[in-house]
């Protein structure tokens, strides 16, 4: 797993030489950054499932950001973040709302966009706010509480595969050194 992986990571080099990523070259380069191990890959997968959620294309800085804070693996961290794409967006989005509307006490149910009025733009607009701003709450809430969970939830499954793959290579070396001993 982390030789297939190692393979698609870019190494130091690439780093040091890439003109947009010269001004962050004493940052990027610092060894936790690109140690592939169970630290540092399981802080990467909750690093990227917790900003796979942040609106618009800011994902992949955010989990960079998080990477260079928490010292963690920075490629694995902005790959992970890949979860959240045009097919799985808006359930996740959905879920976040009905996570925060639950979280609220909401009872009322999803609220349904205005219709489109191309005839009155600005009453339209009017109603399209007022719709975002009653949205807003129980969808930032839920957010938040969704991207905590999938971190946590990521963080521990990466952390046990990485214990379960462990404990079956150690199995195998005892095998391997308990039939060549015979």
């Amino acid at each position: 797993m982390r030789r297939t992986l190692k393979k698609y990571l870019p190494d130091h080099e690439t780093i040091r030489q890439n003109p947009w990523l010269k001004p962050f070259e004493s940052s990027l380069l610092h060894p936790r950054l690109w140690h592939l191990n169970r630290h540092s890959a399981a802080g990467a997968v909750a690093a990227g499932l917790f900003c796979g959620l942040i609106p618009g294309p800011l994902q992949m800085l955010g989990a960079a950001i998080c990477a260079l804070i928490f010292r963690v693996n920075l490629p694995l961290s902005m790959l992970v973040t890949l979860y959240t794409n045009p097919f799985t967006i808006v359930p996740l989005y959905l879920l976040a709302y009905e996570i925060g509307r639950l979280f609220l006490g909401d009872g009322s149910g999803f609220i349904t966009p205005p219709a489109f009025n191309p005839t009155d733009m600005l009453a339209w607009t009017t109603a399209m706010q007022t719709w975002m701003l009653a949205v807003a709450k129980p969808l930032g809430i839920g957010l938040l509480l969704l991207a905590s969970g999938l971190a946590v939830a990521g963080y521990g499954a990466t952390r046990a595969a990485w214990r379960l793959y462990l404990i079956a290579a150690w199995r195998r070396r005892k095998t391997l050194r308990s039939g060549s001993g015979q």
